[in-house]
């Protein structure tokens, strides 16, 4: 059982001789300790009675916080102790330290998205911003007027903030301010009939029609309740996702690449030098050869990441290391390139030659946008091709789990998928090796 008293930290005495008050928690082996934001001089303490003596000015008016904060500490532990949880000191102090300030699903998921954006993980920040948004108009949706004006607002106000990110000095620290201020959701609220409700907001007014793209939302609120347990802001028994509650259940869905023959296609086909159209099929083919790397490595690797006949690099996603045999026919594509090349630091694509290398942001909106004009020019080189599968940059690592089929073994293909688990390896192949489902299928058809 957790004991908790008023102390004085006399180690943290001021230069004026007076002394902080604190809560002490003990658990066990473990004590931490909780400011109270009050300071008093030794003389007017009653180390006994653990309160101010009458000698202090406002001896009534301190005693009746110390008081206060105290029973409410002790509030957290019976609390805990009455639904048989065990809370660490950790726990206890962050569930004592916010129980004046209550902490909103907004506030919290902003501080998330603070941390996330000065980690340089901008890609998250993003996204997590957009779902966000989307809880926050679900939150503060009016009812009372038309549907369609509802969505009309909606896309003008999705419109306005993705001008305003272009914006030269555009700042994403004042931006989630927004959601820093605002107090309209407690994650108490959040349960089943809230869940629901999101989820038919998605489909009829964000005209989400795939249930990944919903769920991908949920698994964010998910995530921040599971931190916001952690740091003892809401209780587990208000939990939305355990035992009969909601589900979050991901499919894999139908992962479709370019068979043999659509890539030869894309190697033949004839365009004009230097166009973006060009550059769109060499980076997409460089991506395949690889074995599918992703389009963000790709527009961010330099001439120094190849050495000899090797690329070594390292992977934006988990920051692994990779070195890789450079195949042939990816020589050929770095051979048209190498021209362009003054020092070793260079971009081997031209898409970021404008970006800071020292700024790590405008690196990443570079390279967002070069990926956007990828895609776009993909779109068409499928047209020319007779390509009638959604071709896009991911489409490469699909390309290459298709060719590969069962060909290559499971381990090798980890390796050069860069998978941390051999199980998500198997499971990403499972999708493009048929042949037991259609010789079966065939066994019973034509027997």
């Amino acid at each position: 059982m957790a004991t908790i008293k008023i102390v004085l930290r006399k180690n943290k005495q001021r230069k004026d001789g007076r002394i902080p008050i604190a809560l002490r928690i003990i658990q066990g082996n473990s004590t931490r300790y909780k400011f109270l934001g009050q300071y008093i001089l030794e003389k007017d303490w009653d180390a006994d009675a653990r309160k101010a003596k009458k000698s202090h000015p406002n001896s009534g008016r301190l005693n009746s916080l110390l008081l206060k904060e105290l029973k409410e500490a002790n509030d957290v532990i019976l609390d805990a102790e009455t639904t048989n949880r065990t809370m660490s000191t950790a726990q206890i102090k962050n569930k004592v330290k916010r129980s004046n300030k209550q902490v909103s699903f907004f506030q919290f998921g902003a501080e998330r998205l603070k941390q996330k954006y000065l980690s340089e993980v901008y890609s998250v920040a993003k996204a997590e911003k957009s779902i966000l948004y989307n809880i926050w108009e679900f939150v503060h949706l009016d009812e009372s007027q038309p549907k369609e004006t509802i969505i009309e607002a909606i896309k003008k106000r999705r419109k306005e903030r993705v001008r305003n990110a272009r914006k030269s000095g555009h700042s994403f620290m004042e931006e989630i301010k927004l959601f820093s201020k605002d107090n309209n959701l407690y994650f108490e609220d959040i349960n089943d009939r809230f869940i629901n409700r999101f989820k038919t907001f998605c489909r009829a007014y964000l005209g989400q029609e795939k249930t990944r793209t919903i769920t991908n939302q949920l698994i964010f609120v998910r995530t921040l309740f599971n931190n916001a347990m952690k740091e003892g802001i809401v209780d587990s028994k208000y939990y939305p996702f355990a035992g009969d509650k909601e589900k979050i259940r991901l499919s894999s869905g139908n992962k479709i690449g370019l068979d043999k023959e659509e890539v030869e296609a894309i190697e033949n086909l004839k365009l004009s030098k230097g166009k973006s159209i060009w550059h769109a099929k060499n980076v997409w083919l460089f991506a395949y050869y690889f074995a599918g790397i992703r389009i963000s490595d790709v527009l961010e690797m330099k001439w120094s990441d190849f050495v000899g006949d090797r690329l070594f690099y390292e992977m934006n996603k988990n920051e692994k290391p990779v070195s890789l045999k450079i195949p042939d026919k990816a020589k050929k594509i770095l051979a048209m390139y190498k021209k362009n090349k003054t020092t070793a630091s260079d971009f081997v694509f031209p898409f970021l030659k404008d970006a800071d290398t020292n700024n790590p942001y405008d690196v990443f909106v570079k390279t967002r946008n070069g990926t956007s004009l990828l895609n776009t020019q993909l779109k068409k080189i499928a047209e020319k091709c007779d390509i009638e599968k959604n071709l896009s940059n991911h489409i490469a690592r699909h390309t290459f789990g298709n060719i590969a089929g069962d060909k290559i073994s499971p381990i090798m293909l980890q390796k050069l998928y860069r998978h941390s688990d051999l199980k998500t390896t198997i499971n990403y192949q499972t999708n493009f090796i048929h042949k037991d489902a259609d010789d079966a299928l065939d066994a019973v058809l034509n027997s």
